[in-house]
């Protein structure tokens, strides 16, 4: 009795994960909007403390439907991303321009996700660089004092 009791289970359990397999994956739509970006991430490279951040990211719409990016969010307050306020036709280009607060020295590496109805609704493209801080006018002088 017992073993077709663990029999039946192990069937049930094994059942119910291929279920979730199957209601988790997509079809996706052919017509769908689709991002094709120039890039994803951008690097600032070495930039001077309060030096411009802005930057922006060019993409093409290569679906076959309007694009709407619906929200911009950032991992930071430092960082401002600006979308698009119009659909983006078929065939067409976009830009997101991205301003990065460059006031603290430092590496940065935020993450900008944006959200849209193109076939991949969640997208993620990064800022990375290094603020560095300009170099001093005063250039350090020997010492005059020595150690006899």
């Amino acid at each position: 009795m017992k073993k077709i009791i663990t029999i039946l289970f192990i069937g049930l359990l094994t059942i119910s994960m291929s279920a979730q397999e199957k209601q988790t994956e997509k079809t996706q739509d052919p017509n769908a909007p689709m991002f094709e970006f120039e890039t994803e991430v951008i690097d600032y490279g070495k930039i001077e403390l309060n030096a411009d951040g802005v930057r922006v990211f060019k993409f093409k719409n290569i679906g076959k439907s309007p694009l709407v990016i619906t929200k911009i969010d950032s991992s930071c307050g430092c960082t401002v991303p600006k979308k698009p306020t119009d659909p983006i036709m078929p065939g067409e280009t976009g830009e997101i321009e991205v301003k990065y607060a460059t006031n603290r020295p430092g590496g940065f590496s935020k993450m900008i996700t944006l959200h849209s109805n193109a076939n991949e609704p969640v997208k993620r493209l990064r800022i990375k660089g290094i603020v560095i801080k300009p170099e001093s006018s005063m250039v350090k002088q020997k010492s005059t004092v020595s150690s006899k």
